[in-house]
């Protein structure tokens, strides 16, 4: 049995003010093409399926047209999760009737998916709470999936009913787990857990979270070890972390798919993947990664010169950039002008002033019988060794008339 496992789509991201979005549009289609080229039988969609509790309308389309693409017209269960970005009642609202074109949406932990048979696919032949048995027509054998989507450490002891509310999180989890593989995880079918936490190996380095992301982890109060997962599980399919990693601490797979796009600068030079899993009962899966091509690079560049910057950017267009300039001076309007006309993908300009002769300069006396205007031109003198420009003037009084106007 073939599974393909992805998370952390974000649809509807921007870096900054740079919509992502034409750019996922691209990822989800090559997402589609590798499950159909690698013939995947199953789809899981860890997580952070979009950005924001309410995502743009765009955002939203892109995800049900991808879902029904990776479906194959209901022959292939598409399992998706919510993740800590979700909105679990947005994700759960359409359940009724995604479930009759094979999407299996999970947004809050307590979700029972009833079982059903979607005419010439696969059939749901057991399920309870956040547990699911898939029968698909082409093998003789099951998979079952144990789903955990995101929900904070008091969300989740409510919905998986802790007697105790000071009962660990890691206790309360290993649990629940235990007990849904015990009860249907036997040797006889394939055994998965997707769940979007922030897990680690008991004793291993801790794991940053991404630049941007809302935290999962508060200290460790919120760290789920991978000693908590059933041994019947084979592979566990995580979202949350946006680089590929095997966690480790358990016999089998603990895999972060990794995001499809670099979502941060943190993340550039990473090699964005979806996982293939090969499984069957009773064995060790096979866990292909697979990189993914699409969206734009991520680069943090540094330059001394203008001319060096604007000759890098213009041999790379296709991609986004923090820039930082090196300079002994305040950058001049026209250069400004010259570095954005020449790419359209930057994000940040950080400007580095030098001044070698800076402890020769005498601190100035200041006038404070002068207007606001003659105030603001000594602090920039003072900051940058220049003279305000125009361009800076007229935003500096467009602020001063608007704060006028509010007051």
């Amino acid at each position: 049995m073939r599974i393909l496992h992805t998370a952390d789509w974000h649809l509807g991201k921007k870096l900054d003010h740079f919509s992502r979005l034409e750019e996922q549009k691209i990822v989800m289609d090559e997402i589609c093409t590798i499950a159909d080229d690698q013939n995947a039988d199953v789809i899981i969609v860890a997580g952070d399926l979009f950005d924001t509790f309410n995502p743009p309308v765009e955002a939203v389309d892109l995800l049900y047209k991808t879902l029904k693409r990776l479906t194959n017209n209901g022959k292939r269960p598409v399992i998706a999760i919510a993740g800590n970005h979700d909105s679990p009642d947005r994700i759960d609202a359409p359940n009724p009737l995604a479930r009759e074109c094979g999407i299996l949406f999970v947004g809050n932990p307590d979700v029972t998916i009833p079982k059903m048979e979607i005419e010439n696919g696969f059939e749901i032949t057991a399920s309870e709470n956040g547990f699911l048995e898939i029968k698909l027509p082409q093998y003789t054998y099951p998979i079952r999936i144990i789903t955990t989507p995101y929900a904070n450490e008091m969300r989740l002891k409510t919905y998986l009913g802790a007697e105790n509310k000071e009962q660990q999180l890691n206790e309360l989890l290993q649990t629940s787990w235990s007990q849904l593989a015990d009860k249907y995880c036997d040797n006889k079918g394939v055994n998965i857990l997707t769940t979007h936490l922030y897990m680690l190996k008991r004793g291993g380095e801790i794991l940053e979270e991404p630049d941007g992301e809302k935290p999962l982890r508060i200290g460790n109060a919120d760290i789920v070890y991978t000693d908590c997962i059933p041994q019947q599980i084979q592979y566990t399919a995580l979202g949350h972390l946006h680089r590929y990693q095997n966690v480790g601490g358990h016999s089998s797979p603990v895999v972060y798919s990794s995001s499809p796009l670099s979502y941060s600068f943190s993340e550039a030079g990473q090699d964005k993947k979806v996982v293939l899993i090969e499984a069957q009962p009773d064995e060790k899966v096979k866990l292909t990664p697979i990189s993914l091509q699409s969206g734009r690079p991520l680069h943090r560049k540094r330059f001394e010169t203008i001319d060096l910057a604007v000759e890098w950017l213009l041999a790379n267009p296709y991609c986004l950039i923090e820039l930082t300039l090196v300079s002994d001076t305040f950058i001049a309007n026209s250069d400004s002008k010259r570095i954005y006309e020449s790419h359209d993908g930057i994000i940040f300009i950080i400007p580095i002033i030098l001044n070698e002769n800076n402890q020769n300069i005498q601190t100035a006396k200041v006038n404070l019988d002068q207007n606001i205007q003659g105030l603001f031109a000594d602090y920039f003198q003072s900051k940058y060794k220049q003279q305000p420009n125009n361009e800076i003037l007229d935003l500096f009084n467009e602020i001063i008339a608007s704060q006028s106007k509010n007051e």
